[in-house]
């Protein structure tokens, strides 16, 4: 069985397309991860992303994740709430000059909270600046992200909100699946 998914690729061309949005009310800070962990990223991805079938990092082996992790340029925020982490945005440096934002997203329980649109806001902007942190590297002339029929249903929402614009749809069949979630029941109050 399969069912169709829509895959919509996104864009920003200048910093100037970056349109912020306002930060949370309560303690909510935005700290880089500097100390490339495996364990860590993996944590990030499944909380994250398992109810909303993430899957492709998944069967990945310790040593592949690690090359993720530690690739220079390579970047993960972490949104933490009152000290608990609550999403992550990850930076992908590529060639000439550009960064992908490969992941994004909250944990469940933080969702609906107005997190997501400044880590969104945040993790742009740090999208921008890359080559300030990493000495060598070209300076950011454009920022792309990829979202699909799949993700939360305020993603795309997000995307535009903060200044992204529509290049590319792709629409696919792929397997059915069931969202792996971190484990059974997560998210569920």
């Amino acid at each position: 069985m399969s069912i169709t998914v829509t895959t919509w690729s996104l864009e920003q061309t200048s910093p100037d397309d970056l349109r912020p949005a306002a930060a949370p009310a309560g303690e909510v800070r935005i700290v880089r991860a500097e100390v490339p962990s495996p364990e860590f990223g993996r944590f990030l991805y499944t909380a994250v992303g398992g109810d909303v079938r993430w899957t492709d990092r998944l069967g990945l082996t310790y040593a592949q994740w690690r090359e993720i992790v530690e690739r220079p340029g390579a970047e993960i925020w972490v949104a933490y709430d009152r000290g608990t982490p609550a999403g992550y945005v990850e930076l992908d440096p590529q060639e000439d000059g550009v960064v992908e934002i490969v992941y994004f997203g909250l944990i469940p329980a933080f969702r609906g909270r107005g997190i997501g649109g400044h880590l969104l806001s945040y993790g742009t902007a740090r999208a921008w600046d890359l080559a300030d942190r990493w000495p060598g590297r070209a300076p950011t002339k454009r920022v792309w992200l990829h979202t699909c029929s799949l993700d939360g249903e305020h993603a795309m929402g997000n995307y535009r909100r903060r200044g992204f614009t529509l290049f590319h749809t792709e629409v696919t069949q792929e397997p059915e699946s069931a969202a792996p979630g971190p484990w059974p029941g997560a998210g569920a109050r």
